[in-house]
């Protein structure tokens, strides 16, 4: 079994932080924590639990699957999910118009 790769975890959290300007004050407050805590996350000296992962993930704007997405086994992201639950509902004349669409997008 593949274990958690807490050392990504803690970089894209501080990367994301950084690109919204935010202070590690600021999000240690927002996550009920103190602000070394966030900096031992972001520097892979702790192991962030599910519950303040999620909370620094709303203090960030951002989900948790964007910070876990690295970790799955299947890589699909929730946008693929959401994608794919649109397409289930769609005609298969609307499906070959946006599978058209993503040939030429990409």
């Amino acid at each position: 079994m593949k274990e958690i790769n807490f050392e990504k975890i803690g970089k894209k959290l501080r990367e994301i932080r950084i690109d919204k300007h935010l202070s590690q004050e600021y999000v240690a407050y927002a996550a009920n924590v103190n602000t070394s805590y966030i900096s031992n996350i972001e520097n892979n000296r702790v192991k962030v639990s599910l519950t303040t992962l999620v909370h620094i993930c709303n203090a960030l704007e951002t989900t948790v699957d964007y910070i876990l997405a690295g970790e799955y086994l299947t890589p699909t992201s929730v946008l693929e999910q959401e994608v794919l639950q649109e397409l289930r509902i769609c005609s298969d004349q609307t499906k070959e118009q946006v599978l058209q669409i993503i040939k030429i997008l990409q």
